[in-house]
């Protein structure tokens, strides 16, 4: 499963790169495309093309289910700030900051080393609270950090 996963993934990932960022599928011709359920595809969209990764996911109900997949572009999306804000508003796990992290650092708008502070800073073991505080306080200073990184 985790195979037929990786190579939608990347077929979609190129899809959106030859589409300058926004890329409308249909589930159904994907599906039949890999051979493999519909409910497939969604797995792939729902783990794969996060918000916490740099995508947003539309969908449309009928006419064939079409799902519109955006790549958010950090750097330039003028939206940035109330995104940020959206994604961030209620608490974050501490992986998924993490792989909010390793997004800022694909992009380039982080350095390695810049990431490996921000990492140490919002880490469970950094953020001396209640366990059932720490992902708000994390979201917090996360949304801080990224909205300076936007600015």
């Amino acid at each position: 499963m985790s195979a037929i996963s990786n190579i939608i993934e990347r077929f979609l990932k190129e899809l959106i790169q030859e589409a300058d960022g926004v890329v409308e599928i249909q589930r159904n011709e994907l599906a039949s495309k890999f051979e493999c359920a519909p409910s497939q595809i969604n797995y792939v969209l729902s783990t794969r093309f996060t918000p916490y990764k740099g995508y947003y996911i539309e969908s449309r109900r009928g006419g064939g289910g079409y799902i519109k997949i955006i790549k958010v572009n950090l750097q330039s999306d003028l939206h940035m700030e109330s995104i940020i804000r959206d994604v961030l508003s209620d608490g974050i796990t501490e992986m998924k900051a993490y792989e909010v992290i390793g997004v800022l650092l694909e992009e380039g708008i982080i350095t390695k080393r810049e990431s490996k502070i921000i990492k140490a800073s919002i880490s469970d073991r950094a953020l001396n609270c209640m366990q059932s505080e720490k992902n708000s306080i994390r979201a917090s200073i996360l949304r801080n950090v990224m909205l300076i990184l936007v600015n």
